[in-house]
């Protein structure tokens, strides 16, 4: 019964320090709140039932990425096909400044989507998380050399979609 306690703790504890992240890391992959939110408590039911095998709390974040991205996979093996309604999308304020700032972030949404995923992860995992070269290839299965290389080259052609305006007009259209 103690032990049971302290994992319900432990559990707990992840919720509460990793929900946010995971969220955000999940809408990022998927774009839709409703299966954001499924692949998000898939995930925390799938780490409740295996919390023993968490070895190193430090461990954690990584290991409930790890879980949240097999759960988005999961998804496409299951074959369901995901369909944006227009009316989803809210018109933005007349405030100038506001709406230019939505204008950059839906570019740059847009131009890191147009990446290769073999780029595009690294650099969601080190611009979102804040996660380390080394981290990045542990949770990759790639070697680090290879991880600086793919954010090197994800930084430059993000720097280059931009630049040649392909971006906005992609968001324009």
């Amino acid at each position: 019964m103690k032990r049971d306690n302290e994992l319900k703790k432990q559990y707990d504890a992840l919720v509460a320090q990793y929900h946010t992240d995971l969220y955000r890391y999940g809408y990022w992959l998927t774009k839709d709140k409703q299966v954001t939110e499924d692949i998000v408590q898939e995930t925390f039911l799938r780490a409740w039932r295996s919390i023993e095998q968490l070895q190193d709390i430090k461990a954690a974040k990584g290991w409930l990425i790890t879980i949240l991205r097999r759960e988005n996979a999961r998804r496409f093996e299951r074959k369901q096909l995901s369909l944006v309604d227009i009316d989803d999308y809210s018109v933005a304020d007349d405030d100038e400044s506001q709406q230019q700032t939505s204008i950059e972030k839906e570019e740059l949404h847009v131009a890191i989507n147009m990446l290769a995923d073999d780029y595009k992860e690294p650099l969601i995992m080190q611009a979102m998380f804040g996660y380390s070269g080394e981290e990045i290839a542990t949770e990759l299965g790639l070697n680090k050399n290879t991880v600086m290389t793919r954010l090197f080259r994800a930084k430059k052609q993000l720097a280059e979609l931009i630049k040649s305006n392909v971006v906005s007009r992609t968001v324009e259209t």
